[in-house]
């Protein structure tokens, strides 16, 4: 059977249906390394399962995240990444001059949670999230200027 802590075996838990389809989508978020996309997910599955479809993919993918077991990021290229919960919250700094991401943890924003809450009154969910700007080489290249191009 499946680890508790598993996506399969707690969408099994929570009573919903592990149709093959379904579970050749969960094995492609918990199997890949980094964050991946529907596209991606859809490409391995199909590799498969040749008669699954991508809005069963995307289907997935929306249930998944109701039920808070992935997370989307929009890392800047243009579409929707996604990764396990299981995997850990972090963040990320995303280089527009040369598209480098480096994750930074979860604790790193924790005073940005603080201020949002003290100042605003506003509780901010800052689970995953993409900071876009210039990496240092990058920056230097530019000649030292901090903003982004465009």
């Amino acid at each position: 059977m499946h680890e508790k802590s598993s996506i399969i075996g707690r969408l099994g838990d929570k009573g919903y249906r592990l149709t093959p389809q379904r579970l050749m989508i969960l094995a492609a978020i918990e199997g890949s390394a980094d964050h991946i996309s529907a596209e991606e997910i859809y490409a391995q599955v199909a590799a498969k399962y040749p008669h699954v479809n991508i809005s069963t993919v995307y289907r997935t993918l929306e249930l998944l995240k109701r039920l808070g077991m992935v997370f989307e990021i929009d890392l800047g290229e243009g579409r929707i990444r996604y990764h396990a919960e299981s995997s850990g919250h972090h963040h990320h700094l995303v280089c527009q001059g040369c598209n480098r991401v480096v994750y930074i943890d979860e604790a790193t924003l924790s005073s940005l949670r603080n201020i949002l809450l003290r100042d605003y009154a506003f509780a901010a969910e800052l689970r995953h999230v993409g900071i876009f700007g210039l990496c240092n080489d990058c920056r230097k290249k530019s000649g030292g200027k901090g903003n982004a191009r465009r």
